[in-house]
């Protein structure tokens, strides 16, 4: 006997008094468990009791607690006819059992596969190693395709092809986008595609976590993308010029007047200066306050100057690469405060910036009381451990305002 005889089987097996015991045997096929050993129901009832009895053809015991042996039920049903086997019996009943264990071990091979153009590109390109681990640790290909792994691997392939073009050379992001996906709002904030390729290009350009609008940008513009670029440009003054390029044409007279002057990532990008800086040192200040006060005292007497205002942005980012590329040692001052220090630290490790009388002995030498309290968590200098021990112990912030005079004497010799 290969198929079971229906009607007999809905009779003996089919009842509601044993649908636990069918729910259990469909449970342990679902979980390519052998349909074996003994099922125990706690607080049966009476008639689930009286149920078992008729089928195995003895007794219904007195206690709660119903144990039924799945051989006996198999031997039962075969004897009489009713079904060859008891996995044809529940799939009888309740339909084809699909086997979660194989199916889970088939999707994650398949959420494997998705991923692997990533893992292709991170053997081809180190520097993407850290992406593709973020990939497979975090699942995020799986929520952003909405569990469908083919999306899913379409999702990264197009992501890999969007990073195949990086770093670019001031290519608009809608343009990147519609040339390797064939969409140009394919990398619009808040798109999955975006969110894919925001990491990985992070990791390309050397861009520390972020998460806000201007750190979007700065990510874009460190791969060489055009967006939002004319938006927080970076303040310098006597950043010296050069005869290639606009670009340098504009710093040499602005430098030669001795006034600021704001450059955007765009120019940065589309028509990058080669400042003549090849040993020279170039000072960078948190607050445009510092840049009016030279442009104020010392005009075009003041030694280069670039002012990040907090975070360095895109054009900020920008332009201090161009500095380091070409030569120049840069010196960074901010604010003595935790914010401030926040911001030092990222500088000092991204741009290979020196300190500039940013120690604890500048601290405590301009740290005068009643000052502004501290607020926040306390950060560690990684350039002076010494620092965050005494602001902690002085309790008070010190603005970039407050030294003036010393940054100024700097400035001019």
């Amino acid at each position: 006997m290969s198929t079971p005889d229906l009607d007999r089987l809905r009779r003996v097996l089919g009842g509601e008094d044993l649908r636990w015991l069918v729910d259990r045997m469909w449970s342990r096929l679902a979980r390519d468990l052998p349909l074996d050993g003994d099922v125990t129901l706690r607080a049966a009832t009476p008639a689930q009791r009286q149920a078992v009895a008729r089928l195995l053809g003895r007794a219904p015991g007195r206690g709660t607690s119903l144990t039924v042996p799945l051989p006996a039920v198999a031997e039962t049903l075969r004897r009489a006819g009713i079904a060859p086997d008891l996995r044809t019996a529940v799939e009888a009943l309740r339909g084809p059992v699909v086997n979660r264990v194989a199916e889970r071990e088939a999707a994650e091979r398949a959420w494997a596969a998705a991923i692997e153009p990533a893992e292709a590109a991170a053997r081809l390109r180190p520097a993407l190693r850290s992406w593709a681990d973020w990939l497979r640790q975090t699942g995020i290909v799986r929520r952003l395709a909405g569990a469908d792994a083919a999306r899913g691997r379409a999702l990264v392939e197009n992501a890999v092809a969007v990073l195949d073009r990086l770093p670019a050379s001031g290519v608009p992001l809608s343009v990147l986008a519609a040339t390797a996906t064939g969409d140009g709002h394919a990398l619009d904030h808040g798109r999955p595609l975006a969110t894919l390729v925001l990491r990985a290009a992070a990791a390309l350009g050397g861009m520390p976590p972020g998460g806000d609008a201007e750190w979007r940008r700065a990510v874009w513009a460190s791969v060489g993308v055009l967006h939002g670029e004319l938006t927080n440009p970076v303040l310098v003054l006597n950043v010296p010029g050069d005869a290639k390029t606009a670009t340098g044409r504009a710093l040499a007279v602005w430098a030669e007047a001795g006034q600021p002057v704001h450059l955007t990532a765009r120019q940065l990008l589309r028509d990058a200066p080669e400042p003549p800086v090849a040993g020279r040192r170039v000072f960078v200040c948190e607050n445009t306050s510092v840049v009016a006060a030279a442009a104020d005292r010392l005009g075009a007497a003041a030694a280069p100057l670039v002012c990040v205002e907090s975070h360095p942005g895109a054009a900020a980012t920008l332009l201090l690469r161009i500095l380091l590329a070409r030569g120049a040692t840069l010196h960074y001052h901010g604010d003595f405060d935790w914010a401030g220090l926040v911001i030092a630290n990222g500088v000092l490790a991204r741009f290979a910036a020196r300190p500039w009388r940013m120690s604890a002995g500048d601290y405590l030498a301009a740290a005068a009381p009643g000052g502004r309290p501290l607020r926040g968590d306390p950060v560690v200098a990684s350039w002076d451990p010494a620092l965050h021990e005494a602001m902690q112990a002085r309790g008070v912030a010190v603005e970039e305002e407050v030294v003036l005079d010393d940054l100024l004497r700097d400035l001019a010799s």
